[in-house]
């Protein structure tokens, strides 16, 4: 078991990573207001892990009713957030009940912006079971919907009083998303931590093979490098901005060709790739940097090119990111490896150019 910490103050929750601990409840029942759940979960998700979680939460007399979600990005909307309520409000479940988010970062996302939304604020645990919702989407807040003009456009800043990831539930994980997952990993790395980068080049195919140990560290080292930056900057005022490095890119692909067409792991590969390429334009990064980037992600199979949207496409989809300010869109950029800077001087022009380079 590792424990981490995110430091809010009062709102600080735990995040525990360890193996078989999904329905340890030795863990979740300090967090719970009273002895009543909800948990959200998918069509997916809920056949592999939903009745362990709720026959330990019934073995500790704690009540529980079950919303099942449609799986994928492509349901990540008002409609199927509408599915949660109803399922809240004919159970009757008060604001004292404690909903748990049981799936990957469409489920997480939703049941968060779902739980900061009903009566006013519930609390919520998140239990995430994908890689990518592991080292990212579980920890920090960020909750939302998408809307067919931007993704993750509506929502809300609302925190968890646990995150509980279970290693084990990435045996189950299919390869493609465990390879789209890798892409924030290597975020990390990329923005603020040039060791964590070295050791992915030298650890990768452990991951791919999914060694339980290498996964371990990875995600422990990913939760705390995000940990400490939500930390210093909860509502993304500046320095979490830097969390969204190749997102502003890769939300345009999602956009672009259908939620769930590209997984979002696959597009932040791709987005990144293109924010390399303008920083290279820049000057601040090699053609070698580049390459080794560009190498890293070509080894977990992920995309290193862009789907081909028109130009004008990608920088109009772009403008409705939440990163526009006064007009102006800001992007994270490398100034090298290990090292992300928020820009917002970089003229259409020379953003053009670099996702041309990258389509």
């Amino acid at each position: 078991m590792r424990t981490l910490n995110v430091a809010l103050g009062s709102r600080s929750y735990p995040i525990q990573i360890g193996r078989d601990v999904l329905a340890d409840t030795s863990l979740i029942l300090p967090f719970l207001k009273t002895k009543r759940v909800a948990i959200v979960t998918n069509d997916v998700v809920g056949p592999l892990y939903l009745k362990r979680l709720e026959e330990a939460l019934d073995a500790a007399n704690v009540r529980t009713s079950v919303a099942v979600l449609p799986d994928g990005e492509a349901h990540k909307d008002w409609q199927t957030l509408n599915l949660i309520f109803d399922k809240l409000l004919a159970e009757r479940c008060e604001r004292s009940t404690t909903l748990i988010a049981l799936g990957g970062g469409v489920v997480g996302d939703m049941a968060g912006f779902a739980a900061a939304t009903y009566q006013r604020g519930m609390p919520f645990i998140q239990i995430p079971t994908t890689l990518l919702s592991q080292v990212d989407s579980s920890v920090g807040g960020k909750t939302a919907i998408n809307h067919p003009l931007g993704k993750n456009m509506i929502g809300a800043f609302y925190q968890p009083k646990l995150v509980l990831a279970d290693i084990r539930t990435l045996d189950t994980l299919p390869d493609r998303e465990l390879r789209a997952g890798l892409a924030e990993v290597i975020k990390y790395g990329l923005i603020r931590d040039p060791a964590f980068f070295e050791w992915l080049e030298g650890n990768l195919e452990k991951l791919l093979q999914r060694d339980a140990d290498a996964l371990a560290f990875a995600v422990e080292r990913s939760c705390a490098n995000k940990a400490e930056v939500v930390a210093a900057d909860e509502t993304e005022q500046g320095e979490r901005a830097l969390l969204n490095l190749g997102h502003t890119f890769g939300h345009a692909i999602e956009t672009g060709m259908g939620y769930g067409n590209w997984l979002h792991g696959e597009a932040v590969a791709a987005g990144t790739m293109m924010a390399a390429e303008l920083s290279r334009l820049l000057g601040w990064l090699s053609s070698a940097d580049v390459a080794r980037i560009e190498a890293l992600f070509a080894r977990a199979g992920l995309p290193v090119v862009g789907a081909k949207m028109p130009v004008e496409q990608y920088l109009d989809l772009m403008a409705h990111d939440k990163k526009v300010e006064a007009g102006r869109l800001r992007l994270v950029l490398l100034r090298q490896i290990g090292r992300a800077v928020i820009h917002g001087g970089s003229a259409a022009p020379m953003i053009a150019s670099a996702i041309t380079a990258r389509i």
